[in-house]
């Protein structure tokens, strides 16, 4: 049961404010003035303050102020005269969730507490979340909830300090790079070069050259001597991603390089030394391309000296939230605080089978901010890849169930307003059927004449009974 603080240093307006809350199931704390709402602050512990912005001695602003100090996350609503909006907005600013008009309007009060609260809980569950982040697990900028990938942790942990060549499987966007970083960063070779190559992003002749170097004149456009990458990584890490795609002729010279440490520029004849640390990244098993004949076996042997697979997202729900916390985490500039997810799309998220893995769910969740309000994400927000999934239907049956449900809360009516309609129907029914004579349909409905004027919705007059 949310625990609620409420703060008018008038008798009656705390009255009418704690029967509404209490009603709709709040426990209800009322402070007659700013000083008794600062004991309560000091002494509890509060998941909403509502409180009025003009009090004396001690005024909203001061007690909005006391509050954040006190209780970093409560979200505050402020009340406020309709003419004092702006200092309304300077309470925003300083941190207030929302502020509400007097007189205000019963279901719009509600509604804004409603949303203050569900900010609050979704704060309290990121909370969780983070926490889940701080394991023995999480090298660096991975994160290792699921057995696979805790498992490929100690892996990372354990050859880190050899110098074994390491071969990293996994589907594109799994964060096979981000492994290997992990490997070099834990490794003795920290405090040299991670140099990495995409060996399907370039041809044959450029991919030969970015790897081994070249001399002056070894091929048109070769000006000037250039050195490779596994000359500028002595010491280091080099790191073949998608080493698959790398060409017959060139798999032959890093065999080579792999045997005996030795390099040989495009267009020389000199072989120089080499002591930088191999790894190597592929999205296909390398073992599917030797019986296709595009990858030699001996090299597929020197390479494979380690093994670490990197399970897809799919295979691996438990990471799937933590990821998502982590990229808020991550965004976030310096002196703010994280975005927020709705519960409903914490369901989506671990529902999707993220086909384009970690890479596509920091994109979704990138997207996702930049359209947020309020700082909470919420379903309205996500890519519509996402929302369009086939699988979410079955995957979250019983979240969809209960979302519909749910009513808009900014359309629907409230109990009260619900049967005083029905009220008004039921009382027109009668009046038609009385010919409009309202005491014979007072006498019908066994009511007084002036209680019947008062529930009419024209009555301008109520008689004296």
């Amino acid at each position: 049961m949310p625990k609620v603080l409420l703060v008018d240093d008038e008798p009656s307006i705390l009255s009418v404010l704690s029967t509404l809350l209490k009603a709709e199931g709040y426990d209800v704390v009322s402070s007659l003035g700013g000083e008794k709402a600062k004991e309560h602050l000091s002494g509890q512990t509060f998941d909403l303050m509502i409180s009025d912005i003009r009090m004396n001695p001690i005024n909203g602003m001061e007690l909005l102020t006391l509050a954040h100090e006190e209780h970093t996350k409560m979200p505050v609503i402020m009340l406020t005269a309709y003419g004092s909006v702006e200092t309304a907005i300077d309470a925003l600013k300083l941190g207030a969730f929302d502020y509400v008009t007097k007189p205000f309007k019963v279901d719009e009060l509600l509604i804004t507490v409603r949303r203050a609260l569900d900010y609050s809980s979704a704060l309290s569950e990121n909370a969780t979340l983070k926490a889940q982040l701080g394991t023995r697990y999480h090298l660096e900028n991975i994160v290792a909830e699921s057995p696979a990938m805790q498992h490929a942790c100690e892996m990372i942990q354990k050859v880190a300090p050899t110098d074994a060549t390491v071969l990293i499987y996994g589907e594109s966007g799994t964060g096979k790079e981000l492994v290997a970083k992990a490997i070099h960063a834990h490794s003795n070779r920290k405090g040299h070069k991670f140099l990495a190559v995409n060996c399907a992003a370039l041809p044959e002749p450029l991919l030969e050259s970015e790897m081994f170097g070249h001399v002056k004149g070894a091929f048109t456009g070769a000006s000037a001597n250039k050195e490779g990458l596994f000359e500028a990584a002595a010491g280091g890490t080099i790191f073949l991603d998608e080493i698959g795609s790398m060409p017959m002729s060139i798999q032959g010279k890093l065999l080579r390089v792999l045997q005996e440490k030795e390099i040989r520029r495009v267009g020389s004849n000199e072989t120089m030394s080499t002591n930088a640390r191999v790894l190597a990244a592929t999205n296909r098993p390398l073992e599917e391309l030797l019986e296709e004949g595009t990858f030699r076996e001996d090299l597929y042997y020197r390479l494979s000296v380690i093994p670490i697979e990197i399970k897809p997202l799919r295979e691996r729900r438990e990471d799937i939230l933590p990821l998502v916390v982590h990229v808020l985490r991550n965004d976030v500039s310096e002196g703010e605080s994280p975005a927020v997810l709705e519960s409903e799309v914490a369901n989506i998220m671990e529902s999707y089978s993220w086909p384009g893995n970690v890479r596509e769910l920091e994109n979704a969740v990138r997207h996702a901010l930049t359209f947020a309000k309020d700082n909470v994400i919420t379903k309205d927000v996500l890519p519509a890849r996402i929302l369009e999934n086939p699988r979410l239907a079955n995957a979250t049956a019983d979240a969809e169930s209960r979302r519909e449900q749910a009513l808009d809360l900014e359309k629907c009516k409230s109990l009260k307003a619900f049967l005083r309609s029905k009220e008004k129907e039921y009382l027109s029914q009668v009046l038609s059927h009385t010919g409009g004579d309202k005491e014979r349909a007072a006498k019908a409905l066994d009511i007084s004449l002036a209680t019947l004027y008062r529930k009419l919705p024209d009555a301008d007059i109520v008689p004296e009974e």
